[in-house]
């Protein structure tokens, strides 16, 4: 569960400013926050579909916003990657 303070930390970070929650780096932020969240707990409970299928809804969407960002501008794409740490 991500809290509201962590929601507005990633927001005021990648987004410039406080109310910039809807740029695609402060979606993408805000969905691999609450990826990293949720794996721990699928690793213990390796039974809960439902629940997986949610998660896997998240990875889809985080991957076609980086998808779309990496169209639009490749710059802001790799300096997102690379502060999100999701390519090695």
């Amino acid at each position: 569960m991500i809290t509201t303070q962590r929601s507005a930390e990633l927001t005021k970070k990648f987004g410039g400013s406080d109310k910039n929650s809807g740029s695609v780096e402060v979606q993408v932020a805000i969905l691999t926050e609450r990826i990293k969240n949720l794996t721990p707990h699928f690793e213990k409970n390796k039974k809960d579909h439902s629940g997986m299928r949610g998660l896997m809804k998240m990875i889809g969407q985080r991957r076609s916003l980086l998808k779309y960002l990496a169209q639009k501008d490749e710059a802001r794409y790799t300096k997102l990657i690379k502060e999100l740490e999701l390519r090695k």
